[in-house]
């Protein structure tokens, strides 16, 4: 067996695993627009193999249900309708069954179309990207499943996710010099393409914090009034406290004057030494604007990353997603993938406890919309 053929067995594997514990019931639900059923994702990440790998470059391929295209397509205008994101918690059909016969079919098809494929083509090229394609959604379903049970009443325990391990035990910060510095990919493996374009860049000197923000220390922030006083936030971030009433991170619930959170394992109190997950950019913000301190720029990030523990949260950088110098856009369905959401979005650097073995990279750029709570993400400071 070829190694692209091993790679996309593992992977595909791991998809389903990830939901090893759920319950059918599980696999429908969308609580809110960000969150999609654990059903589609399946569903998706095996219409993106079936679209633009065997539709386009296997002859005489049998389409599985030609609905399915309006189904799970996600967001590529190219590849025509789909079903509207918010309605996708509407899908009792396809069925959780016919969603597995729709992987197996996908599967069995691309097995013995990789068996025969060159490793060096752009076909196979196009395949390492559907696979990385995967390890993102897996990394999602991870974090919806989260939403889903961690907004049922009975609060389930759920697969727990991998366990992380500093790589060192540095504490206190770190300094980094004035100069010019290069970011962005230098390889020869996989990247996106929005890691392109390694470029120089012009850094003050700068203090970096080895170490995330911890519960005890945002909890303090709490305690101080830091969801009260407008003075901390963004005008948008103080809107979105109080048309949502926030007053904690995602998943925190204060009851009868102890904080406990909701995890894999269910309710439990919270540890006040484990780093605070699950804030959004306004809230990262707020607490460095608390601590008269800052979030790092994502060059100043992937500067000191080699020095840095980094992986068990996303961290929320202060610069926005936009183009390395030289992006280009690339033409068809496959330019669609990250180019078109560059606007309205922070970038995270790092990785986190969801992130799939092999996925991360110190040029890795993830993306989100200010607001969005229910990554696994997480707060570093730059003093």
């Amino acid at each position: 067996m070829n190694n692209l053929k091993k790679k996309y067995k593992k992977i595909r594997e791991h998809s389903v695993g990830i939901c090893a514990t759920l319950e059918v019931e599980d696999y429908v639900i969308q609580p809110v627009a960000d969150v999609s059923p654990p059903k589609w994702h399946l569903g998706h990440t095996t219409w993106f193999f079936e679209t633009f790998i065997l539709k386009a470059k296997q002859k005489d391929y049998k389409e599985f249900d030609p609905q399915y295209n309006y189904v799970f397509n996600s967001y590529y205008e190219t590849i025509g309708a789909r079903v509207v994101r918010t309605d996708r918690g509407n899908l009792s059909r396809p069925t959780v069954s016919e969603v597995f016969k729709y992987r197996k079919y996908v599967d069995e098809q691309m097995l013995s179309f990789l068996e025969k494929l060159d490793p060096d083509t752009e076909v196979a090229k196009l395949v390492e990207l559907g696979l990385q394609h995967e390890q993102q959604h897996q990394e999602l379903l991870a974090s919806d499943i989260k939403f889903i049970l961690g907004h049922n009443p009975l609060f389930p325990k759920y697969k727990a996710l991998r366990s992380f391990r500093p790589t060192s035990v540095n504490t206190g910060d770190i300094r980094f010099e004035a100069g010019i510095y290069e970011i962005g990919y230098n390889g020869f493996g996989f990247c996106f393409d929005n890691e392109l374009g390694r470029h120089k860049t012009y850094l003050d000197e700068y203090l970096i914090s080895n170490n995330l923000v911890t519960n005890a220390e945002y909890l303090a922030f709490i305690t101080a009034g830091g969801y009260s006083d407008f003075r901390y936030w963004h005008a948008e971030g103080w809107d979105w406290v109080n048309k949502n009433d926030k007053t904690s991170p995602l998943y925190w619930h204060n009851i009868d004057g102890k904080w406990i959170y909701y995890k894999a394992e269910g309710l439990s109190e919270i540890e006040m030494n484990a780093p605070v997950c699950h804030v959004n950019f306004y809230e990262a913000f707020a607490f460095a604007s608390w601590s008269g301190k800052r979030l790092p720029t994502e060059a100043e990030w992937e500067v000191a990353s080699d020095h840095l523990n980094w992986g068990e949260l996303w961290e929320w950088t202060s610069s926005a997603y936009l183009p390395y110098p030289g992006f280009v856009i690339e033409e068809g369905a496959i330019g669609e993938y990250n180019g078109k959401f560059m606007v309205s979005q922070m970038v995270l650097r790092g990785a986190s406890e969801a992130t799939p073995d092999g996925h991360s990279r110190k040029t890795y750029r993830n993306f989100f919309h200010p607001s969005q709570q229910w990554q696994f993400s997480g707060i570093r400071l730059v003093g």
